[in-house]
């Protein structure tokens, strides 16, 4: 019963967040920037005026799929962000070169985030299948089981935690850039940049907390089995 309330609680704030997020891109997507810039000229003009030359912009193929690689060093922007010319399209454009900002001055979350990848992905995967290994197989037991899902969410948790400063300090770049650039003016359109960024936000925040419950579910089924 608890699993299942935990579970709608996630998915409620996952959605939720989602949803209002696609809403605020929506509106922001009607106020055009007086400066004309596209995103992609947008994210071009911020990287050269911070003097990072080996970031390559490129164009993606889903909506609302923006992310910067630090790895290969890459800024994607979904074609709606790439090619249009609105608030909400230069404000996720400068958003992503937020983290290139970020890897330039070795702003120490995001290292500390870019380090629990290959951990992050190990424990996304155990998870997945732990469970399904347990029930069909009996390899291992129940017990070991739900330590191997409390570790796992743990690890989760911990990178979604992580993520919460790196995202919302690349946004408070962007926001500050995009007007000592000119990119966008004071009124309405920082402002529609500024509703669709604290909007993404909230997804991160939704994705902690869902993994925050889960995480606490488990170890509550430790500590209940501990007494038992």
């Amino acid at each position: 019963m608890i699993w299942w309330l935990i579970l709608g609680v996630t998915m409620l704030l996952s959605f939720g967040a989602m949803a209002y997020l696609k809403s605020e891109f929506a509106k922001a997507s009607e106020v055009p920037v007086a400066s004309g810039l596209t995103g992609a000229q947008t994210a071009a003009r911020i990287l050269q005026w911070a003097g990072i030359t080996d970031v390559q912009i490129e164009q993606g193929n889903s909506f609302l799929g923006d992310h910067y690689d630090p790895i290969n060093k890459v800024l994607v922007l979904s074609p709606e962000n790439y090619q249009g010319s609105s608030a909400a399209n230069v404000g996720v454009a400068a958003h992503e070169c937020g983290h290139a900002l970020q890897h330039q001055h070795h702003y120490a979350p995001l290292q500390l985030r870019m380090s629990a990848v290959y951990a992050t992905n190990f424990a996304s995967q155990l998870v997945m299948w732990v469970p399904l290994i347990a029930i069909f197989t009996h390899i291992i037991s129940m017990y070991t089981a739900i330590w191997i899902m409390a570790l796992g969410m743990g690890i989760l948790m911990l990178f979604n935690l992580i993520t919460l400063p790196v995202e919302f300090d690349a946004s408070a770049r962007a926001k500050v850039v995009l007007q000592q650039l000119g990119i966008i003016r004071p009124g309405i359109e920082a402002d529609a940049v500024n509703s669709t960024l604290n909007a993404a936000g909230l997804t991160y925040v939704a994705a902690f907390i869902g993994s925050l419950l889960q995480f606490l579910y488990y170890v509550m089924l430790l500590t209940s089995d501990r007494r038992n």
